[in-house]
């Protein structure tokens, strides 16, 4: 079922991808450190631009990957996945779950010199989180207030009980600081420090030339002392991920993050020793592939033509012949990684069965027309992955064969995020999910009704469902951690029942990196992490 570009793709990803495994499994070569080293310039791959750095807005890989090194959370994650404090010192709760207090670092000033106080992290969670970060806003759904006391000290007032440990592992991605100076007048989505962010992490913000680079210098008054050891971080964009690994295998860049070059390019890499292609440090970005639905298409908001397009593709084909050893067969949006909130029942699966997804399309009353057509739609694939890309026309070739045409309209980074989740103009749309820890951190957001307008990564496919809005409710708000569970288990199946999402394949990000590279990969999501102890040796 595959034309002669895609077949040649197969054999090519099945003839590396056992040598990749082996590498990714076993990457003990790359992680020894020594004494660190001072100064140098780190150089990143960074390829899809987002148009905006600040994470206290977007939360996404591709922001934190900047805004990350610029910006700080209140809480971030250890070497061994447990909070712990960046710019709040430490924390506690009520045993009601209603109020939370962050006792924050004292001495840390803004970039601009300003000093950091509580008041800029009530203004960014009330104005920020609460109101427009994707994630956010429904992690923050029933914050009405955030007490400050003194410059120290921030109150959190909830409605509902907050679960103590969903915040804190919420946090590291959904609680960047921005500066209330240079927020609180004006329209905050156009505020100019979106593109030009001052934080008070490890590195300041330089330059931005759209298409070439992003640059942050060195901190030299960073709150953690003799930190950063690095002079300057250059991102630089680059679209085409083949001149990527060659820009790597010429020492023109350091690393590149998220799986960002090529599955062929990957496997050819990790046998050079030059460098180290491991799954180490995304262990917190676990990832899943989607097949997101337009509702507004009428055909799509029938229930049998989601399930029919489901059954029609052949996952476990595609994984077999496609990704290898780096993906496996997925069961909905809580993966099997997620050791405190897999259930043990998902739900409805939908295996590939050609006859009855025919059979489903009739029901729908899609018959076939001229050619064999049912039904004609238009499919945008993110640019994030080459998997993505491969995923979209299998998707393209195995729904021609049930009498749907679809036709993928390619746009780079900025121009998918804006068509599919501000301008809606998309029938099917193809992309990750990503998890991290606890499904209302980034999970129930994809299916939870009253998202902010054109906010990506969030329910924007004008389907809204009364029940399961009562259970990721719920289910965020339960701070008995049985019933947590057992009210993601209705999450999973509902989720699984309806599909306005599919999530049918699970991976996890590569990571290419220089050997020269010290102190890189130890934290579960390094990539978005500030590396202030990064380094470079000789």
């Amino acid at each position: 079922m595959t034309d002669s570009r895609l077949e040649m793709k197969r054999r090519t990803l099945l003839m590396t991808s056992a040598a990749m495994a082996a590498s990714v499994l076993f990457p003990e070569r790359a992680f020894a450190q020594a004494a660190p080293r001072r100064g140098g310039v780190f150089a990143v791959h960074y390829g899809a631009e987002q148009r905006q750095l600040n994470p206290s807005l977007q939360a996404s890989t591709g922001v934190y990957i900047i805004g990350g090194k610029i910006q700080e959370p209140l809480v971030d994650l250890d070497a061994a996945g447990n909070p712990v404090g960046v710019l709040a010192e430490r924390w506690e709760a009520t045993p009601d779950g209603k109020t939370i207090t962050f006792h924050l670092r004292r001495g840390i000033r803004w970039h601009d010199g300003k000093p950091f106080t509580s008041a800029d992290v009530q203004f960014t969670a009330m104005a920020m989180w609460k109101k427009i970060l994707n994630y956010g806003t429904t992690l923050q759904l029933f914050l009405t207030a955030v007490d400050t006391p003194d410059p120290h000290t921030a109150i959190f007032r909830y409605e509902r009980p907050m679960p103590l440990n969903l915040l804190l592992r919420a946090l590291p991605d959904l609680g960047y600081v921005s500066p209330k100076h240079l927020y609180e007048s004006g329209d905050i989505r156009q505020n100019p420090h979106n593109l030009a962010p001052v934080g008070t992490g490890p590195f300041k913000f330089v330059q931005y030339e759209r298409g070439q680079h992003v640059i942050a210098d060195r901190n030299g008054e960073y709150w953690r002392e003799g930190r950063p050891y690095l002079d300057r971080i250059v991102w630089r964009v680059i679209t085409d991920r083949a001149a990527a690994a060659a820009q790597l295998e010429a020492g023109q860049l350091h690393y590149s993050p998220f799986s960002g070059i090529t599955i062929s390019d990957l496997a050819r890499l990790a046998k050079d020793p030059r460098f180290i292609v491991s799954t180490k440090g995304n262990e917190g970005n676990a990832r899943t592939n989607t097949l997101e639905f337009n509702f507004r298409r009428k055909e799509l908001a029938d229930i049998r033509v989601r399930r029919a397009i489901a059954h029609a593709i052949n996952v476990p084909f595609f994984i077999d012949n496609f990704l290898g050893d780096f993906a496996k067969l997925g069961t909905g949006p809580i993966p099997s990684v997620s050791k405190d909130f897999y259930p043990a029942d998902n739900g409805p699966q939908y295996p590939y069965d050609k006859a009855k997804a025919t059979r489903l399309l009739d029901e729908a009353g899609l018959k076939p027309g001229a050619g064999g057509v049912r039904l004609s739609l238009r499919l945008l694939p993110a640019t994030w992955g080459e998997d993505i890309s491969l995923w979209s026309t299998f998707v393209q070739q195995s729904l021609g064969e049930v009498g749907i045409k679809v036709d993928v309209v390619r746009n780079d980074g900025a121009g998918f995020l804006k068509q599919v989740y501000a301008d809606h103009a998309f029938d099917l749309a193809t992309g990750w999910h990503q998890y991290r820890s606890d499904p209302a951190v980034s999970t129930t957001v994809w299916y939870r009704s009253g998202q902010p307008p054109g906010a990506p990564w969030t329910n924007q496919w004008g389907w809204t469902d009364a029940t399961m809005d009562k259970i990721i409710d719920d289910a965020a708000t339960e701070v008995d951690p049985v019933k947590r569970k057992a009210l993601y288990a209705q999450f999973q199946q509902r989720a699984n029942s309806e599909i306005p999402i599919w999530m049918p394949i699970e991976q996890i990000f590569v990571t290419t990196i220089s050997a020269k590279v010290r102190n890189h990969s130890n934290t579960p999501r390094w990539g978005s992490s500030t590396w202030h102890d990064l380094w470079l040796a000789e």
